[in-house]
């Protein structure tokens, strides 16, 4: 840090760095040393120039990643839809990493319905690669799990090396359950978040973007049951209708039914055929002359009833003015020779002969004097 070593890297072989570098950066030369006489200088003649630390893993992970893009390992119509409600999560991440410790908070918290599979690994070092490739492949054969969390916190670009891993890259992209990447802080990256299903910020968002939030489950439970309830009563209240036409139908197309109809009509014609033969028509007419016979014979008797009203009063009154009555109740009739009644003596003359009518018999008498009326 505190030392320098001339360098020089002549024009035909500079012409071939890729990338150029800038000032700062970290490089690894290939070269021969030389002494130059003139100064009495010790110097590195150059026939190659690299990018070291991490540029030169920048410059790996980038050849690496436009080679496992050309075999379509990124390509997002691989990518699978995640569960929309784990009941089982599977977790490959350090056991003792502030990681696990975020998932298992996070899931208690948001979806704490779901069991959590923790397959402990190492998750940087030399070791890190080939475990994090085994848990894989063996997690989905030992346990249920419907979705896996591949986490870590955050580190340096060395640190996260093992996610990069090109073992590790296919293992996530042929894993049998959907992969959810959460490996270092927002800005980190690795190749494993390109051939996950689904990439996550930090291991926290990778749990939260895996789950739902438990709240929000139970409302739709609840809108799904009174959505339910209602189209079940609505469906019950149409069956009902339905039942009930149907039933109408039935009734109406049952034979009884229409047995009952034409017996019915039948007995309307019947009546119209009767009313209109000749023998239905004879009887009519009887039944109306015998009322007529009725009628007259009730008239006739009302008749002969005020007649002989009629001739009792008559016959009363006959009876009444006849002068026979009034002979016999000591009275006399004279009746003069011409046959006229008398009735004023002053009228008769003496020698004048009279019939004299009595109640029983008659006799003839001779007026020999008149006398005038006394008091």
């Amino acid at each position: 840090a505190h030392a320098q070593l001339r360098c020089a890297m002549f024009k035909n072989r500079n012409l071939y760095v890729r990338p150029q570098p800038r000032e700062g950066d970290r490089v690894r030369l290939k070269a021969k040393l030389d002494f130059y006489p003139g100064r009495g200088d010790l110097q590195l003649i150059c026939d190659a120039l690299e990018p070291a630390g991490e540029g030169a893993i920048l410059a790996a992970l980038e050849k690496l990643k436009k080679k496992l893009a050309a075999e379509g390992l990124f390509e997002a119509s691989r990518k699978r839809p995640l569960p929309a409600a784990p009941r089982n999560i599977g977790v490959i991440t350090s056991a003792t990493g502030a990681a696990v410790q975020d998932i298992r908070a996070t899931l208690a918290r948001r979806w704490p319905l779901a069991t959590l599979w923790l397959w402990p690994v190492p998750v940087q070092g030399v070791e890190a690669a080939p475990a994090i490739v085994k848990a894989l492949q063996a997690l989905p054969a030992a346990a249920p799990v419907d979705v896996i969390l591949l986490a870590r916190g955050g580190g340096s670009l060395e640190d996260l090396l093992a996610f990069s891993d090109e073992a590790v890259v296919r293992a996530v992209a042929a894993c049998a359950s959907p992969v959810v990447s959460g490996v270092g802080h927002e800005v980190d990256f690795s190749l494993a978040d390109f051939a996950a299903d689904l990439r996550a910020p930090t291991p926290t968002a990778a749990a939260e973007l895996a789950t739902p939030r438990i709240d929000d489950m139970a409302q739709r439970v609840e809108d799904t049951t009174q959505a339910l309830t209602m189209a079940l009563h609505q469906r019950l209240r149409d069956a009902a209708l339905a039942l009930r036409q149907q039933h109408g139908r039935l009734v109406a197309l049952h034979p009884g039914r229409r047995l009952q109809e034409r017996q019915q009509r039948f007995d309307e014609l019947h009546e119209r055929l009767m009313a209109a033969t000749p023998a239905r028509r004879l009887s009519l007419l009887r039944g109306q002359l015998d009322q007529l016979d009725r009628c007259a014979a009730l008239a006739l008797r009302q008749s002969q009833m005020r007649r002989e009203a009629r001739w009792q009063t008559a016959s009363t009154q006959l009876v009444a003015l006849n002068p026979k009555a009034v002979l016999a109740r000591g009275y006399a009739l004279a009746l003069t020779a011409d046959g006229h009644i008398a009735t004023d003596a002053a009228a008769l003359r003496a020698g004048e002969r009279l019939h004299i009518q009595l109640a029983h018999g008659a006799v003839d008498s001779i007026v020999t004097a008149d006398k005038p009326d006394t008091p």
